[in-house]
């Protein structure tokens, strides 16, 4: 259904008939849940974004590498599903930057790894430097970018050559 032939049936309905389905939707649906109550309660953005960094650590489980999954799909899905409550820029960069941070983290302590894993770690490097520069955050987050690099410095398939190239280019084009 789109969405307005969902409005054209919304706009059948009473008031009332419409706050109980979104009650009905708030309590069936988690995703709904949790949106209404960020949405209405913005102050716990921070917690909101250690919930879902706490979500990608454990795919990038460099505490207990043995239990690590290291699957970027999941990591992923929860930077959507942070993205989709439509928290303050910062905070998503904050969620963003942590999975390739995890990533490299995990790949410099633990060895190398597979040139897939290098693959997705060098494109959500790629995504959240572009997100920080749309959004004007890369001094902001600049240590933590480095950070990336140094973690990555030792790392194979060109993995490191990528992550410093890249972060040169957002930062040295973007210095003042």
């Amino acid at each position: 259904m789109s969405k307005a032939a969902l409005k054209k049936e919304l706009q059948k309905l009473t008031k009332e008939q419409i706050i109980e389905q979104l009650l009905d939707l708030y309590e069936k649906n988690k995703a709904v849940k949790e949106f209404y109550q960020f949405y209405l309660n913005p102050t716990n953005e921070k917690e909101l974004a250690d919930k879902y960094k706490k979500l990608i650590r454990k795919e990038f489980n460099v505490e207990n590498p043995m239990r690590s999954t290291e699957k970027f799909s999941v990591a992923k899905r929860a930077i959507s599903d942070f993205k989709n409550l439509q928290p303050s820029p910062e905070s998503l960069a904050d969620v963003m930057l942590y999975l390739p941070e995890s990533a490299c983290e995990l790949s410099a302590l633990f060895g190398d790894f597979s040139e897939q894993f290098y693959h997705s770690a060098f494109n959500n490097y790629k995504s959240a430097l572009e997100f920080l520069e749309e959004h004007h955050l890369l001094r902001q987050f600049q240590n933590r970018a480095m950070q990336c690099v140094k973690w990555a410095s030792n790392c194979g398939y060109g993995f490191a050559d990528d992550v410093a190239g890249i972060y040169y280019e957002f930062y040295q084009e973007n210095s003042d």
